[in-house]
């Protein structure tokens, strides 16, 4: 069993993290800075590119991707996937822009949603129909389903501790 393909889903992520941790070391960040940097780069690349990346897959490569899902190939569904991919990891990228809660929030509630539906249509074809293909039951799914809530962790603990920062600062 080659391991890349239930793998390569969680590249981003991690880089996303590797790439906020260097921030954070070089603007020397802590408490709340630096897990808004933490979320604004998975935001971004983890994601943002994430999607991107899905997309062209889905309208460069239709049926290779249909292949790695258990799908037959030549569903008209690639392009509406597909597209739908590019356009929400834009907003993802564009977190890097627009650096405040509410963009954020709508990206993670935007994305969340279809991610955990589709990793729910994942965890379903898998159970009822045996699809154990890696692009099914492999990493996607279960990227599909905990990093939207890894994301809302990340944005509610942000929230919490900024907002428990700037009442410090305005009791002092």
């Amino acid at each position: 069993m080659d391991p890349v393909p239930y793998l390569w889903p969680f590249f981003l992520p991690v880089l996303a993290a590797i790439i906020a941790l260097i921030h954070i070391r070089w603007k020397h960040l802590a408490g709340w800075q630096a897990i808004g940097i933490v979320l604004m780069w998975q935001l971004a690349v983890g994601l943002g590119l994430g999607l991107i990346w899905g997309g062209l897959g889905h309208l460069l490569m239709p049926d290779l991707v249909a292949e790695s899902i258990g799908w037959p190939a030549g569903s008209p569904f690639q392009r509406e996937v597909g597209m739908w991919d590019i356009a929400l990891g834009i907003v993802g990228v564009l977190c890097l822009v627009f650096r405040d809660e509410g963009f954020w929030t709508a990206t993670i509630i935007g994305t969340g949603i279809f991610f955990i539906g589709a990793g729910l249509g994942h965890v379903y074809e898998f159970v009822v129909h045996g699809d154990a293909a890696a692009g099914n039951a492999g990493g996607v799914m279960y990227l599909d389903l905990f990093y939207p809530l890894f994301l809302a962790a990340l944005l509610i603990l942000y929230h919490t501790k900024k907002r428990a920062g700037q009442e410090t600062l305005t009791a002092e």
